[in-house]
C-alpha cells in the first residue's frame, strides 16, 4: 500500500465544462481537494450537482477543462487504473458475456495475477459481501441490488489503494445496505483502502469520517 506521508490524489482549481445545445456547461469549477491514504469521505448533493464528473477526474477517467490533479502516492495518470484506483459505477458496469465470479476475477487478471489466483480471490470477495451463490450467474441474471454489490466485490478483490463509489447503495433496500456497508467498510478498514463515495443515502454519508458538499458545481470541502 501508498506510503502515509503522501497523499493519495490532489485537485488544485479544477474545472470541467461541456458544450451542449451551444451553450457551456460547468459542471464542476475550480474544486481544490485531497485524498489521503485510508480516506473515508463522502460527497454529497443534489443529482445534476457535478458529484459524478469530480468522482471520474479524480479518479483519471475524465479529463479537467483547467486546473491540475495529480496522484502523488500513485503515480502518473495512465498507470492508475487497474492497479491503484477502482470505480463502482451507478450502472454497476459489469461485462456482460462474464459469470459474476469472472466479473470479479477480471482486474486481478489485469494486474498479472494467475487465474487460479484470481478466482480464489473472487470466491472471497463474493462470500465476504454474501454473494457466493451468485458466482456462474450472468449480469442479465441479477437484480440491480446483486449487479451493484457484485461490483463493490470486484473493486475491492482488486486490492487498490483508492475506490470510487458512485450511489453503491442507491438499489438496495435499508436492510441490506446496512448490511453491506457494514461488511464493506470491515474490509477496507482490513486493508487500508480508502474510500471517496458519491451518495445521497445519508445514511452511507454519516458512516464517513469526512463530508464534502457539490452545489452548483462548486466543492466544499471544510465541515
Amino acid at each position: 500500500m501508498s506510503s502515509k506521508a503522501e497523499p493519495l490524489a490532489v485537485a488544485r482549481g479544477v474545472s470541467r465544462t461541456y458544450r451542449a445545445g451551444g451553450e457551456t456547461i460547468v459542471a464542476v469549477r475550480d474544486a481544490e481537494c485531497t485524498i489521503d491514504a485510508g480516506a473515508r469521505i463522502a460527497l454529497v448533493g443534489a443529482s445534476g450537482s457535478g458529484k459524478s464528473t469530480l468522482l471520474q477526474m479524480l479518479g483519471g477517467i475524465e479529463t479537467p477543462s483547467a486546473g491540475e490533479i495529480v496522484w502523488p502516492a500513485l503515480g502518473p495518470r495512465d498507470s492508475l487504473r487497474p492497479r491503484h484506483v477502482a470505480f463502482v459505477f451507478q450502472n454497476q458496469n459489469l461485462l456482460a458475456p462474464l459469470t459474476a465470479a469472472e466479473n470479479v476475477a477480471l482486474p486481478l487478471v489485469l494486474q498479472g495475477a494467475s487465474n487460479a489466483q484470481a478466482r480464489a480471490a473472487a470466491a472471497r470477495a463474493l462470500a465476504a459481501f454474501e454473494l457466493a451463490e451468485l458466482r456462474d450467474k450472468l449480469p442479465e441474471e441479477l437484480s440491480g441490488g446483486q449487479a451493484q454489490r457484485i461490483a463493490f466485490a470486484r473493486a475491492v478483490a482488486a486490492r487498490p489503494e483508492l475506490i470510487f463509489a458512485d450511489e453503491p447503495t442507491g438499489q438496495l433496500d435499508s436492510a441490506t445496505a446496512d448490511r453491506f456497508l457494514a461488511t464493506a467498510l470491515a474490509l477496507l478498514d482490513a486493508t487500508g483502502i480508502a474510500l471517496v463515495v458519491a451518495t445521497h443515502d445519508e445514511r452511507v454519508a454519516a458512516r464517513m469520517a469526512v463530508r464534502w458538499t457539490m452545489e452548483h458545481g462548486e466543492l466544499r470541502t471544510a465541515p
